[in-house]
């Protein structure tokens, strides 16, 4: 009202869910929204805008987002964090206090359905400062997944994440800070840096299911295309994930309303029988899903 600021039908409602209501978060989208906006003064704030701002918020990573990320070397946020990020169940080594300590800082809430974490620009900026180094390291140039028609070739994409992981992972995981989840962070460090710049990544974890939910959207001259992909890990003494992976990731595929989607499988057994095929595709409830066995 004070500055005849408007925002176009839509923009508030993706701002709260963006941000959960957290003040702070509100007021630096909203600013980074209007600094966002290439035009004339009062030109209305689109949706693509608040996207954009979303992006520059994250990776600005002002003194409030710091001051979180800081927080992530304490063992009592660890002991939290880590199995949420992997969509496990909370162990026996959580304490009440570390969970009240952690929904002080603001990072989680508890809701009907459980644990989450409060909101998806923190769910954005958590596993980014988790594998921040290792992204950083990777010399992918992602203009070698893409299309010619500038589309987002995920079976590439795919394909060279692999052969990354069968190259790195004795290297990466014994050294990983979060160790539960260091496939989980690997994996999302390689997709998002070939994903930054040109598309959005939405995770879920969904926690004690053991799973997390990954979303690319990927803009282009003809539309918007997204991916569905979900994470899973089959450790030691557990049943193979493959039968619920599958019936979890076409439940998320109709939520979605998506045809086809992926699971990666991170096998992490002490022997684990080497595949002969690592990426193929499996008919699942009327669907084709692509299965990637890492």
């Amino acid at each position: 009202q004070e500055t005849g600021q408007v925002f176009e039908p839509g923009v508030a409602e993706r701002a709260w869910e963006l941000t959960g209501g957290q003040p702070w978060l509100v007021n630096a989208l909203a600013r980074q929204a209007v600094l966002t906006t290439e035009s004339e003064e009062g030109r209305p704030v689109a949706l693509e805008t608040l996207e954009k701002a979303k992006e520059r918020l994250i990776a600005r990573r002002d003194t409030h987002l710091d001051s979180l990320i800081e927080r992530l070397r304490e063992p009592r946020v660890q002991r939290v964090l880590g199995p949420m990020i992997t969509g496990e169940m909370l162990g026996g080594a959580v304490l009440d206090d570390d969970l009240r300590f952690v929904q002080d800082l603001g990072l989680v809430v508890l809701t009907p359905a459980g644990i989450e974490i409060a909101n998806p620009i923190y769910r954005e900026v958590l596993p980014r400062a988790l594998s921040q180094i290792l992204e950083a390291s990777l010399g992918i140039d992602s203009k070698s997944y893409l299309t010619a028609d500038g589309r987002l070739d995920l079976p590439r994409l795919l394909d060279g994440f692999l052969r990354f992981w069968q190259e790195n992972a004795e290297i990466l995981l014994p050294k990983a800070p979060y160790a539960e989840a260091a496939a989980q962070l690997a994996f999302m460090a390689f997709l998002h840096k070939v994903v930054n710049g040109g598309g959005s990544i939405d995770r879920e974890y969904a926690v004690g299911r053991g799973r997390i939910d990954i979303l690319i959207r990927w803009p282009h001259a003809q539309g918007m295309d997204r991916h569905a992909i979900e994470l899973k890990v089959f450790r030691d003494g557990r049943p193979d994930p493959l039968p619920g992976g599958l019936d979890q990731l076409s439940a998320y595929l109709d939520r979605l309303g998506l045809p086809t989607g992926t699971l990666v499988i991170f096998d992490q057994r002490a022997k684990a029988e080497p595949a002969s095929a690592r990426i193929r595709s499996v008919e699942h409830r009327g669907r084709i899903l692509r299965v990637v066995v890492c």
